[in-house]
């Protein structure tokens, strides 16, 4: 993504939103201008803080998730058995909506950031598990057989052969849950916690009708999402070069 073509797709965002503010001339709808004027002045002080709590959440779940879904995802799809037996199970459980979980997992590990990481990284680490298992199981095995005739044990398959041959699946699910991260994070915030965006957003600005700042929220949460997802971006390029070689 060239920054050009950023810049424009930006300018064109706000320019749409001023044109339906003005459309819709109600408080509810404030033009971009106020909206960013409001977050100025609210970065130094509270909405800051909130955006260093939901992201130090989001991080910490995604490093969990990937910490124990590679290595699980890996020896699924390179054990036909492990996956037959395993297999089921996850079938039946990536369906279901984890947050659907989340008054248990407050109940059980109370309201504080433990809670919010563990049902981030649960929904999360489906969405990796099953992508990387399928990738695993989808290696030629006359890749795998031509690195062992060269003497190659199991550190070297996995250094040379597996990680690299799943590094792009991995990013690639990383960078669609993204967006789910980060709506889950909203919803987890906005209730039984005293930080974070979706607290800011909810109760401190939309409870008491500052549209401006409640807009100024949404906007922080964005920003989260968009660095998250040029950073992964940024580490696919480092780590998978021979992607964009062409």
């Amino acid at each position: 993504m060239r920054k050009r073509d950023l810049l424009l797709a930006t300018a064109g965002l706000l320019l749409f939103w001023q044109l339906v503010s003005l459309a819709v001339n109600k408080p509810v709808l404030p033009p971009p201008w106020k909206v960013l004027r409001a977050f100025a002045l609210e970065f130094p002080q509270d909405l800051g803080m909130h955006m260093l709590v939901s992201g130090w959440r989001v991080v910490a779940s995604i490093a969990i998730a990937v910490a124990f879904a590679l290595p699980a995802g890996l020896g699924l799809g390179l054990s036909p058995r492990a996956n037959r037996l395993a297999g089921p199970a996850i079938y039946l459980l990536y369906p279901i909506p984890k947050i659907v979980f989340l008054p248990v997992i407050l109940l059980l590990l109370g309201i504080g950031n433990l809670s919010k990481v563990f049902v981030i990284s649960l929904i999360l680490f489906f969405q990796i598990l099953v992508v990387v298992r399928d990738e695993a199981a989808n290696l030629r095995p006359e890749l795998i057989a031509s690195v062992r005739s060269l003497g190659a044990g199991r550190r070297a398959l996995f250094r040379f052969v597996y990680l690299p041959a799943c590094l792009p699946a991995v990013l690639t699910s990383l960078r669609v849950s993204i967006g789910t991260a980060i709506a889950v994070l909203f919803f987890a915030e906005s209730f039984a916690t005293t930080s974070g965006l979706g607290y800011y957003i909810i109760v401190e600005t939309w409870g008491r009708l500052a549209y401006a700042e409640m807009y100024a929220g949404v906007v922080g949460m964005s920003l989260l999402g968009l660095a998250l997802y040029f950073i992964v971006d940024r580490l696919q390029r480092h780590m998978c070069p021979w992607l964009t070689a062409g």
